[in-house]
């Protein structure tokens, strides 16, 4: 069997659960990361954090800070820096939108999911993003529950 023929038999997706609840989203991208040595092992583990990360703009250039990546458990002295602040591959024209967008007061990025894909590179899903006020947050809450209501009558 080829290595091409081969496909990667665990999935890892590590969601951000917190976001929607914290956050109303306006756009959405997919990004790649730029990754150091240990770092795509631990993410195969799922030993991955990214409820706390967040995404800001330096040098026209995307990066994610407090993305917590584990120290792999069977590294040398090689392994990574958790919460080091990573670079995120898009292209030239979504990074400019981005750059314009975030000028507005209120909007911020943030990660979505964190997963790897078929050809086995790791993906991360992020918004771009506008905090919710408390009564938008009963709002979706109250609006969850009448729908779990509904699907519980049929």
């Amino acid at each position: 069997m080829n290595r091409t023929d081969k496909k990667i038999a665990k999935k890892v997706e590590i969601k951000n659960r917190k976001a929607s609840h914290e956050y109303l989203f306006l756009d959405t991208y997919t990004a790649g990361l730029v990754l150091r040595g240990t770092e795509i092992k631990s993410i195969r583990l799922g030993k991955v954090n990214i409820s706390e990360g967040y995404c800001y703009m330096a040098d026209g250039e995307l990066y994610v800070k407090n993305l917590n990546i584990s120290i792999y458990d069977y590294g040398t002295h090689y392994n990574h820096d958790p919460l080091r602040d990573r670079k995120l591959l898009l292209q030239r024209r979504e990074l400019k939108k981005l750059n314009e967008k975030l000028k507005d007061v209120g909007l911020t990025i943030v990660p979505l999911k964190l997963y790897i894909n078929d050809s086995g590179l790791a993906k991360l899903d992020i918004a771009l993003a506008k905090g919710k006020k408390l009564y938008d947050k009963r709002e979706s809450i109250r609006s969850r529950d009448v729908e779990r209501q509904e699907r519980r009558k049929f």
